[in-house]
């Protein structure tokens, strides 16, 4: 017999790094920036979470939200987040996945802060989400079109 079968909610412990990110099974989450660098630990982690694999930039239908691996050499950063807008639904998020400060390819979280107006998007909260990874949520306009 379970030590739940009483129907009652148990919290084992802080959430994970996925529903932290508020990833659920059966959500469609759009990967952009991979590279060798990623964390695949939280990649895998997200996986798991949704109960399948993330799609790439190629997948040509909405998806829920975007994660965006991004990195100070990677260009403009407007660009990057107008980019990542093509898929998502609106007012779905993208989380923003840069390198931690004084970590190598950081962005200063002031570029962040003046980007995403720029891009449309609202920034709301940041979160560490592995060692070398902090994620900023970006939402989107819900009335986009």
């Amino acid at each position: 017999m379970s030590s739940t079968a009483g129907g009652g909610s148990t919290q084992t412990g802080p959430a994970g790094p996925a529903e932290r990110l508020g990833f659920k099974a059966g959500m469609v989450i759009q990967e952009l920036g991979w590279d060798n660098d990623t964390d695949d630990t939280l990649r895998v982690a997200i996986e798991d979470a949704l109960d399948a694999e993330m799609v790439d930039g190629d997948y040509g239908n909405v998806v829920d939200a975007v994660l965006l691996w991004w990195r100070d050499e990677d260009g403009d950063l407007v660009d990057g987040l107008v980019d990542s807008l093509t898929d998502l639904v609106g007012g779905g998020a993208i989380w923003l996945l840069t390198p931690k400060v004084g970590r190598p390819g950081a962005v200063d979280p002031a570029d962040i802060a003046e980007a995403a107006p720029i891009a449309g998007l609202s920034q709301t909260i940041t979160a560490a989400v592995s060692s070398d990874w902090t994620a900023t949520r970006l939402l989107a306009p819900k009335n986009v079109g």
